[in-house]
């Protein structure tokens, strides 16, 4: 009887071990990072479906090659990271390098390696997964080049300040009125550029931080959207815009900060003039529902592609369509920002050439300290 209890016990065992491979098959090929296994010679036993995607490679063509001769990559040569770990019996964690797809392409890619090792310490193979940091990469090379703008932006209305400056101490009695008015303007509007620039920079960084926090108080969002709209009307007719507030029931006294909130649809409404097509025109919509005020900003432009949308909130940010319009990409990072910070969140949808909506999303109560 013992025996044949040890033999169902042996064989529980055998399909608890086989359903365990099944589970850890599954999570490995469900993972949204390449993973590879490799046995102690590095040739390839193993190649996820997002090894295939990254890759270009299937997992037949990648099966037993050798690993350096399907990824390619940048320290295959020289400080091969599996074999690395192999050595030390280490595992090497989040390294920065490239491998060069099935095409030529060379991929950015963030890499973890280690060795696979049985129950009594011998090794067996390695495992390496590694995730495509191509659109990581893309924002730090923006951000580099939005903050040489910026810096340059700066600099250029520091010396145009200096150069009237020093003008109007040298030659200030010689001017006519006219003149000198017209020196003070230049001066007064570089200034204003100036303030707009260095606050648009510090707001979005400490509310990224968290060091802001909203001043919440109670506010009409009717008030404030007609006295906006109404700001902007003069600025969109001069570009020959439509633009309309459609309220049709009156909004309820919420509790939120009134200046940041102005500065997110001051940006909503700058970018649905930016983009907009001739003769378009511009529709500000509210609602609610029993929890949220909903706010829409539609507007009848260019659109943004598909592929762009999971990224118009990120910092430095700039479409293919906002290449020839001015801008550092911080506007609806910032606008995100603020609205994450009461509580509430937005959202766009879009299609080339139909326009887009951006839609704001607020709590009626105010958002809790956590």
């Amino acid at each position: 009887m013992s025996g044949f209890e040890n033999d169902s016990d042996t064989a529980k065992r055998d399909i608890e071990d086989v359903q365990d491979l099944k589970f850890y098959k599954f999570v490995i090929d469900s993972v949204p990072t390449g993973v590879l296994t490799v046995n102690g010679d590095l040739r390839i036993t193993g190649f996820n479906p997002w090894a295939e995607k990254v890759t270009g490679y299937s997992r037949t063509e990648a099966m037993n090659h050798f690993c350096g001769e399907i990824l390619r990559g940048g320290l295959c040569q020289t400080h091969c990271p599996l074999r690395t770990a192999l050595n030390t019996q280490k595992p090497v964690s989040l390294i920065e390098t490239t491998i060069c797809n099935k095409w030529g392409e060379t991929i950015p890619v963030r890499m973890n390696t280690a060795g696979l090792f049985d129950d009594d310490g011998n090794l067996v193979g390695g495992v390496e997964s590694f995730q495509d940091i191509s659109r990581l990469k893309t924002l730090e090379r923006e951000k580099d080049n939005i903050i040489a703008m910026f810096a340059h932006d700066l600099k250029s209305s520091v010396a145009i300040i200096g150069g009237f400056a020093h003008r109007l101490l040298k030659k200030q009695k010689d001017m006519s009125q006219e003149k000198l008015t017209e020196y003070l303007e230049i001066v007064s509007s570089q200034s204003e550029k100036l303030d707009w620039l260095i606050k648009d920079f510090l707001e979005f960084s400490r509310l990224q931080t968290g060091k802001i926090k909203p001043n919440f108080s109670p506010t009409s969002l009717d008030k404030e959207l007609t006295e906006i709209v109404h700001t902007y009307g003069p600025k969109a007719a001069e570009l020959g815009l439509g633009l309309t507030l459609v309220n049709e029931e009156m909004l309820p006294i919420i509790s939120c900060d009134a200046n940041k909130l102005r500065r997110v649809f001051a940006n909503l409404l700058d970018n649905a003039l930016k983009y907009s097509k001739e003769k378009g025109t511009i529709t500000v919509t509210t609602g609610q529902t029993s929890t949220e005020v909903i706010v829409k900003v539609n507007d009848e432009g260019v659109g943004i592609p598909s592929d762009e949308l999971p990224y118009v909130f990120d910092a430095f940010h700039r479409g293919k369509n906002t290449e020839k319009k001015s801008g550092y990409g911080l506007g609806l990072a910032g606008a995100k920002s603020i609205i994450d910070a009461h509580g509430g969140h937005i959202q766009v949808e879009s299609k080339p050439g139909n326009g887009s909506v951006f839609t704001v999303f607020l709590p009626k109560a105010e958002k809790a300290d956590p």
